[in-house]
């Protein structure tokens, strides 16, 4: 039960907001079932494909995603997506929640001040680049698809409106997600999946039931909520880990 309500949140939050169910996913596995950071990122990456996916259908019915562009930045950060993936089982758990809790605070910030839609200037290719890489890292590393960078980048430098870039960001996740599981497939074997598995299909629904309402809400609001949420659990993740 508590596994369905789980991936019931996730996969809401996926689907009003475009990004971040592994930053729920990552915590809700390892402080609320007790699973091991590496197998909770590997875990999260199955829920979060799942729940991705589910919320990119509604949208590719509404033709709100750019295809050419999700691969591009996929193509790009495959490089450190795989790289990272293929090392996770060196990584000490201290470095991962550290890290984890580091990434959170940045999405939040990011969240905080999200992109204008009248901004005209571009971001230079090399910026692209190096953006893309950090969203394969965050992926290999942290089981973070990476949609809360993946949509500036959209809208700053192939200049995709706001509600195009958060159907194309559930692609950039999913692909994005798929390519750091099979990167993980070490870790597969520690993973209690039954309960990943609830999750993920919780998120299923939820997420193509936000998906469809997305547009009937603030994204101010929602935004700026889920950023004081990702602020709280970057806290209480550094506490788990040094007290």
């Amino acid at each position: 039960m508590l596994a369905l309500i789980a991936g019931g949140f996730i996969g809401s939050v996926l689907g009003l907001v475009g990004a971040g169910g592994a930053m729920l996913s990552v915590p809700i596995l390892m402080y609320g079932f007790g699973f091991e950071p590496k197998a909770a990122t590997t875990a999260a990456l199955a829920v979060v494909l799942l729940a991705a996916l589910s919320g990119l259908i509604p949208k590719a019915r509404q033709k709100q995603v750019l295809y050419r562009d999700a691969f591009v930045i996929w193509g790009i950060g495959s490089i450190t997506n795989l790289g990272f993936s293929s090392i996770i089982d060196q990584i000490p758990d201290a470095v991962i929640t550290t890290g984890f809790a580091g990434v959170l605070i940045l999405a939040g910030a990011s969240m905080l001040r999200p992109p204008r839609l009248d901004e005209e200037k571009r971001m230079p290719f090399p910026v692209l680049v190096i953006l893309s890489l950090i969203i394969g890292t965050m992926t290999g590393l942290f089981g973070i698809g990476g949609g809360f960078l993946a949509i500036p980048v959209l809208v700053l430098y192939f200049g995709t409106p706001q509600i195009v870039a958060a159907g194309t960001s559930l692609l950039i996740i999913a692909v994005n997600s798929l390519t750091a599981f099979i990167g993980h497939r070490s870790q597969w074997s520690d993973v209690q999946w039954h309960i990943p598995i609830l999750m993920g299909a919780s998120a299923i629904v939820f997420a193509q039931v936000a998906s469809r309402l997305a547009h009937k809400t603030s994204p101010v609001i929602l935004r700026r909520a889920f950023a004081y949420l990702l602020f709280a659990i970057s806290i209480f993740t550094l506490t788990q880990t040094y007290i």
